[in-house]
């Protein structure tokens, strides 16, 4: 397949709409649909709104807790109870990697997030046509994504807007810069890489392209302001302000990064209790919005525009694509 170079990441949340996925495809580019633990019916209502070639992002499930003790203490300090809210941690990944390969249209990639696909899953989107790209942080990650028979790895650092894709809460992100840890994984494997995180401007998508391995880069913060982007108006707003991007567990109880808030500030402890901090937080959110605001974006704040998605694409580019 042709790989544009210049791939719009998936955001779970809203701002990867179909509008941005279908401008993005319209461009020359390559955007992902992200549903993130939203239910199936979503991802399916999504996928029938595709007018070019798309990418599919899916949340693995996750394994349970073996203890909740650290959740309980979290709602009792934010709540004044110690009740755990019912979460779901499957994410719906069976419904919607079903949906995957039931499309009518699939998609011409499926990504995987906080973890990896089994071979099995690989086997059948590749039964269908679909590469299977997997996110990695770290070079071990990376080795076994290869094992599994993954085609091309999303290499995310950590200068990256939203989730840091571990394969598990509780570990601690490889905080290496987005040039070293490629360099690692180039190491590691043989694999096409896309490289992730930070990448703002031209500049930073030369740099990132001479990277060993590197056949294209994967842009999400940059698209945050597109016109077409499903970014929220009060999220949009604070982008424009500007300020200081961070990586905490305080948004969600996995290590992300956002703007930083007066929560994030004043709880640079928090356990991780992903997912059950979001639903702790939301009378929080909805009582003092900018205190506790869930703005994830990466690094270079400052460089966002607001834009139509063509013409971020055309300003990022360097060539109209490679193949991989």
């Amino acid at each position: 397949m042709v790989i544009p170079q210049i791939i719009v990441a998936p955001m779970a949340g809203g701002p990867s709409s179909p509008e941005l996925v279908n401008a993005a495809a319209a461009a020359g580019s390559f955007g992902f649909l992200a549903t993130g633990a939203a239910p199936a019916v979503v991802l399916e209502s999504q996928m029938a709104q595709m007018t070019g070639r798309y990418g599919v992002n899916l949340f693995t499930r996750q394994a349970p807790f073996d203890s909740l003790d650290d959740a309980a203490a979290v709602a009792a300090a934010l709540t004044g109870s110690g009740e755990v809210p019912e979460v779901d941690l499957s994410n719906d990944f069976d419904a919607k990697f079903d949906a995957v390969l039931r499309a009518d249209t699939p998609p011409t990639v499926a990504s995987a997030t906080f973890g990896p696909f089994t071979r099995a899953q690989i086997d059948a989107l590749h039964g269908r046509g679909i590469a299977a790209w997997v996110t990695v942080t770290n070079p071990a990650d990376a080795a076994e994504a290869a094992e599994l028979g993954a085609d091309a790895l999303v290499v995310q650092g950590p200068e990256a807007g939203g989730h840091r894709s571990t394969w598990t809460v509780e570990e601690t992100p490889d905080e290496r810069p987005l040039p070293e840890l490629v360099r690692s994984v180039a190491a590691a494997v043989s694999l096409p890489l896309v490289a992730a995180g930070g990448i703002r401007d031209r500049a930073d998508v030369v740099e990132s392209l001479a990277l060993p391995g590197v056949i294209a880069v994967s842009c999400g913060s940059a698209f945050l302001l597109a016109h077409e982007a499903g970014t929220s108006a009060f999220n949009r707003g604070l982008l424009v302000e500007g300020g200081r991007s961070v990586a905490s567990r305080a948004f969600s109880g996995r290590v992300a990064r956002g703007l930083e808030t007066d929560f994030t500030r004043n709880n640079a402890d928090m356990p991780p209790i992903y997912p059950y901090l979001s639903p702790l937080q939301a009378p929080l959110r909805e009582r003092a919005p900018r205190e506790h605001a869930y703005c994830l974006v990466g690094v270079g704040v400052d460089k966002l525009r607001a834009r139509p998605t063509a013409e971020i694409v055309r300003e990022l580019a360097t060539e109209q694509a490679v193949s991989g």
